[in-house]
């Protein structure tokens, strides 16, 4: 990631390592709660929402080459079960680590000399600019490791009925009656006559009109 341009001291996830110093091995460990911002989490399945606290515990320490910043976030997560559809929510505790370059400095912490000719290995690095580092690309990787790619209510959580959609959950012994189909066309002539009791039927229908025109 190529240096921050004029990041605002205003924002929550923005962190001033003035205090800190440039002197290696320096400390400084800080707390703060925050606003979820938009889109924290796996969209379409399952998130921080928006504007929900998000508590921060970071350890900044001074190396050569910028500030190493670890790290825990601890929030709330919404989203829905994948198997049954039904609304969840689970306690979340991400973990990180990340190193905020100097844009001064190579890789040895001394000043650089020239521009470095690995443009694409800058665009991997988060830097630090007039003092400021932006938190917020680290908490969104780290929350998207931390969550589950699909989250269920519970462990054993029997899903929903393939035929009618029911919770399973909420019907234990919900079932369908199961029908073969290699045998659906003939249960419809389970009721219809043979082929020889037709003929008798149909003789015995014969009979009794002749018997009725014989009376009158």
């Amino acid at each position: 990631m190529a240096p921050n341009a004029r990041l605002d001291h205003r924002n929550p996830l923005v962190f001033d390592t003035h205090e800190l110093g440039r002197r290696p091995g320096a400390l400084q460990r800080l707390t703060r709660e925050i606003d979820a911002p938009k889109d924290l989490g796996i969209q379409g399945v399952i998130g921080v929402p928006e504007g929900a606290p998000v508590e921060l515990e970071l350890r900044l320490e001074s190396v050569m080459e910028g500030v190493l910043v670890t790290g825990t976030a601890r929030a709330r997560a919404e989203g829905e079960c994948v198997r049954c559809l039904e609304p969840l929510g689970l306690d979340l505790e991400a973990d990180f680590q990340e190193m905020f370059s100097y844009p001064d400095a190579d890789d040895r912490g001394r000043p650089k000399a020239e521009p470095a000719d690995d443009a694409e290995e800058d665009e991997d690095m988060l830097f630090i600019e007039d003092g400021l580092f932006d938190l917020e690309p680290v908490l969104r990787d780290a929350v998207v490791l931390a969550l589950p790619m699909q989250p269920v209510c519970q462990e054993d959580c029997p899903g929903l009925c393939s035929q009618c959609g029911a919770r399973l959950a909420d019907d234990p012994d919900h079932h369908h009656d199961a029908v073969d189909i290699r045998w659906a066309a003939l249960q419809g002539l389970a009721g219809s006559p043979e082929p020889g009791e037709k003929d008798e039927i149909s003789g015995a229908d014969a009979e009794a009109g002749v018997d009725e025109k014989q009376e009158k």
